[in-house]
């Protein structure tokens, strides 16, 4: 599993700096929980951070239609570069049993060894609650008096950084990885305490959220 991370673009009249201090600012928390009527299981947080340092922002920044090359890019960049930020919409990623990780076959790295193969589809709802939390993200920029606004495409993830699950729980070793207390089968002194064996994604970062229930549980 990953995280779906989609968001909104918002450019404003002054300058905002967003790429300076802390970034990571949680600001709505309203639609974490799944709710029935929206006809999708799932839901998740919106963020109020900059998120694209200056590589990231030349390469995507700039509104749909914005100039690419030349004087104009140049011109775009420097002046918009203090005045966007990003309204990321974080949300449910589920378990399905056809995403994997496992050896590649026939591709080998440069000392001969197998690489590694990732096989990932997003579920459907994952989706439809990126599209949710991204159409709500949308009305926050724009109340707050931004001048010009435009939400990323809700597609197909391809990148994540929140790996989770591929460490099974189960009381049956040979159908899974670890038991219920994270303990893993094969070696009885081994916790694997972090997204490993979260049964989804928890709306959230991956290894705090796992090392919180696990210390739940113990007491």
């Amino acid at each position: 599993m990953c995280n779906t991370y989609f968001g909104v673009n918002a450019q404003y009249e002054h300058p905002l700096n967003e790429f300076k201090s802390v970034q990571n600012t949680r600001i709505v928390l309203d639609f974490y929980d799944t709710d029935p009527r929206r006809g999708f299981y799932g839901g998740g947080g919106i963020d109020g951070r900059f998120g694209k340092y200056p590589i990231t922002f030349a390469l995507g920044g700039l509104p749909p239609g914005s100039p690419a090359w030349g004087e104009g890019f140049a011109r775009d960049l420097a002046e918009q570069y203090s005045r966007t930020m990003f309204f990321g919409a974080h949300g449910t990623s589920l378990p399905l049993e056809t995403n994997s990780v496992a050896l590649d076959p026939s591709l080998k790295d440069a000392w001969g060894l197998p690489c590694m193969r990732v096989t990932y589809t997003d579920h459907p709802d994952d989706l439809k609650c990126g599209e949710f939390l991204t159409s709500q993200a949308l009305q926050i920029a724009q109340a707050s008096g931004a001048l010009k606004t435009w939400p990323e495409p809700i597609r197909p993830q391809t990148m994540a950084v929140h790996l989770l699950r591929t460490c099974r729980m189960g009381n049956d070793p040979r159908t899974s990885v670890v038991d219920r207390y994270h303990r893993t089968h094969d070696v009885r002194n081994l916790f694997i305490c972090d997204g490993s064996s979260m049964v989804t994604s928890g709306r959230g970062q991956p290894t705090e959220t796992s090392r919180r229930s696990r210390s739940e549980r113990a007491n």
